[in-house]
């Protein structure tokens, strides 16, 4: 597998507003501990894209991981959205027609898209207002999702599903909007090579580092520095010696930095047996599901 020196890993949050409290960004470098950047700043999403178009413009050889979903379901029904005559073929074309529907709101938000007559049908947008497309039960799941239940390496919810604290749906879609940004500009695994050198965006799950790094399931919210030191240590990672509280946004950032560093060189994270062409043309992949 080829070699990054650097590891980031953004914790997102796709929030109403101007400024997100949820957004973290923490990069670990050769084998030094990992840090946050702009430690204590409150992130806003036009602030993210422009750190990610500087890491893009440098060239760097950094794996970039991102806390959202790249896509929806469309194996189960060989669409995003059946019925819907826009329904896309691929990511790419996924994230124009969320990015279209989305112009108008600001902050890199997604109301427009939620409200739009066809697109509210597949979700479930709070009690008692779910869309008659909406899969009865948990909503419908990409493959990768389907096999990290089964194996039980994770267990992640539907995107169609925007209720609920474990709701990532808004998260992905405003993720999305960066992501049509920076198609042609930064590539993303696996829906493109590889590079042989420079920065490469891929999907990730922070559970997956706190269940790498002996965090018992159920807890993966690390808050104090201690913690989170024993943790790194789990992974072979520096403590960051923080003393005290710590918030669990920066701490899911910096514990997965260094569970990128830990695995990056593993030749089957990068080669998971479901994964097809076709998957990663439309929904992708999770970076550490096998």
């Amino acid at each position: 597998m080829r070699h990054f020196s650097h590891f980031a890993a953004i914790d997102w949050s796709g929030a109403r507003g101007a400024r997100q409290r949820g957004i973290a960004l923490a990069v670990a470098s050769g084998t030094a501990a990992p840090a946050l950047v702009r430690p204590g700043h409150i992130w806003s999403r036009a602030e993210m894209l422009d750190w990610l178009e500087g890491v893009a413009a440098s060239g760097i050889d950094m794996l970039i991981g991102f806390d959202f979903s790249a896509a929806f379901a469309f194996a189960d029904r060989e669409a995003y959205f059946p019925e819907w005559p826009e329904s896309p073929a691929d990511l790419p074309s996924l994230w124009a027609l969320v990015e279209r529907l989305t112009a108008a709101d600001p902050h890199y938000e997604v109301g427009g898209f939620l409200v739009h007559p066809q697109a509210r049908r597949h979700f479930r947008h709070g009690r008692g207002d779910v869309g008659d497309l909406f899969e009865a039960g948990a909503g419908r799941l990409r493959v990768v999702e389907q096999h990290q239940r089964a194996t039980r390496q994770a267990a992640s919810v539907s995107n169609f599903n925007l209720v609920g604290a474990a709701q990532v749906g808004k998260a992905s879609l405003a993720g999305m909007r960066l992501l049509h940004r920076l198609s042609g500009r930064m590539p993303l695994w696996p829906l493109d090579p590889v590079p042989p050198a420079g920065p490469l965006l891929v999907e990730i799950y922070t559970g997956l580092a706190a269940r790498a790094a002996g965090v018992p399931a159920g807890r993966s919210k690390i808050r104090d520095g201690a913690a989170l030191d024993a943790a790194l240590a789990e992974l072979g990672s520096p403590p960051v010696r923080h003393i005290g509280p710590i918030g669990d946004h920066a701490s899911d950032a910096l514990l997965t930095a260094a569970w990128l560093r830990a695995i990056a060189h593993d030749p089957a994270r990068w080669a998971p047996a479901p994964l097809t062409d076709t998957l990663a043309r439309t929904e992708g992949w999770t970076f550490g599901i096998v």
